[in-house]
């Protein structure tokens, strides 16, 4: 298998540490591939991929969409460094609230597999970082929802003071008071 798997704290996120093959030229690795993911439990079948390019201290999130449009999200840093999060907003899961926060980087080429009932979000640890994800399904904006990066009952300890956010980002409301339908169902995937 090309990638290392790793389940976190919270078991249905997944750390993908692809294997490098590299030399004098470069490197080459595979980033995704259904099948092997497929043998871990992840069948999410990707159909819109997006990129970011953020500059200073940016914090984007925390973002999820609603159903019936939710997202599993497959994210990693080919620019510069994050810190990203994700948050697990499934009421009734075990780790209802909880939050797991990673490093990913250009240079650790490591990726972050979030299901279906995640918030996600991420901080620049660089002066420039892009991202790249894919998704399991489109964006709508009008299932486009957020919790605010610094809830108290989340707890989130960010690696930067004063972050830059969006005017949209700014005002998302905590956790408690958030648009959510998601309900955690043992056994199945977001």
């Amino acid at each position: 298998m090309p990638f290392i798997l790793t389940r976190l704290t919270i078991p249905d996120l997944v750390l993908v540490e692809p294997k490098v093959f590299g030399d004098e030229r470069g490197f080459f690795m595979e980033t995704y591939s259904y099948r092997d993911f497929a043998v871990f439990g992840i069948r999410a079948a990707f159909v819109q991929d997006n990129h970011s390019l953020s500059r200073g201290p940016v914090l984007r999130g925390l973002h999820y969409q609603k159903k019936p449009m939710a997202q599993a999200k497959l994210v990693r840093c080919i620019h510069g460094a994050i810190f990203d999060v994700a948050v697990d907003i499934r009421r009734g899961s075990p780790t209802y609230g909880k939050w797991v926060g990673v490093e990913l980087s250009a240079e650790n080429k490591r990726q972050l597999y979030l299901p279906r009932g995640f918030a996600h979000g991420f901080c620049a640890l660089t002066e420039v970082v892009e991202v790249v994800y894919k998704v399991d399904n489109y964006y709508s904006p009008e299932h486009d929802r957020g919790i605010i990066y610094n809830d108290p009952d989340l707890g989130i300890v960010w690696p930067v003071a004063r972050p830059l956010l969006s005017p949209k980002d700014a005002r998302l409301p905590r956790l408690k008071d958030a648009d959510n339908s998601f309900v955690y169902v043992p056994g199945e995937e977001g």
